[in-house]
């Protein structure tokens, strides 16, 4: 669906599709009206039940930070642009963790950010990104709102995804590089609880806020 106030397409995995069948183009340059990442791109959206896109990739047996079963619900937002885009800090902070995960299907190159919001402590991770992204990051680097931070990867270090951003918040500490990006429907409204909208932080992207379901 074209979202026509911003110019750019809003994707819908409700219906089993997989991202690559799903990818979308956008119309034209959105500009400074998205802080995070600049350029022509389409969006992902949170709170969205995705089925059949993950479940040859994550088994019942995986366990990322307490999550496992049949993961299938994105509690982050995609954001789909060329290999290469630059994508900026959101927010004044520090870089918390950095790593690679190098799972099919998983983040691939990944960093975390760490922030204080009004007073609470909000980490921020940012998935799919190129390897040159890791070049001279260190965790506590202080980093400020708008600063270069990494780049969109492509799929042969990206976990094998078409192009695109993994953003997503966390009011629970990461102890690694790693947050649960789709959850299972056990876990659903503590995943909400503990990884909130980023819309709260990226502002509104697309109508309505989910459940997204087939």
């Amino acid at each position: 669906m074209p979202y026509r106030e911003r110019g750019y397409f809003v994707r819908d995995f409700t219906g089993g599709e997989t991202s690559t069948t799903m990818l979308l183009r956008v119309r034209r340059w959105i500009g400074q009206m998205f802080p995070v990442l600049q350029g022509k791109m389409d969006i992902g959206r949170y709170n969205e039940m995705r089925p059949a896109m993950y479940e040859r990739l994550l088994q019942s047996v995986d366990r990322v930070q307490g999550f496992d079963g049949l993961r299938n619900i994105h509690v982050g937002i995609d954001i789909g642009a060329a290999v290469g885009t630059p994508i900026r800090s959101f927010f004044d902070g520090r870089v918390y963790k950095f790593g690679f995960n190098p799972s099919p299907g998983d983040y691939g190159h990944v960093i975390v950010t760490e922030h204080n919001i009004n007073g609470h402590r909000v980490w921020a991770l940012y998935g799919h990104l190129s390897a040159k992204s890791m070049s001279r990051l260190y965790e506590g680097k202080e980093v400020r709102a708008g600063d270069l931070l990494a780049f969109v990867g492509g799929s042969d270090e990206n976990g094998g995804w078409p192009p695109h951003l993994h953003f997503q918040l966390s009011l629970q500490q990461p102890t690694t590089h790693d947050m649960p990006g789709v959850v299972a429907k056990k876990d659903h409204d503590e995943a909400l609880r503990l990884f909130p909208d980023p819309q709260l932080v990226l502002g509104r992207l697309y109508p309505g806020d989910g459940p997204f379901l087939p």
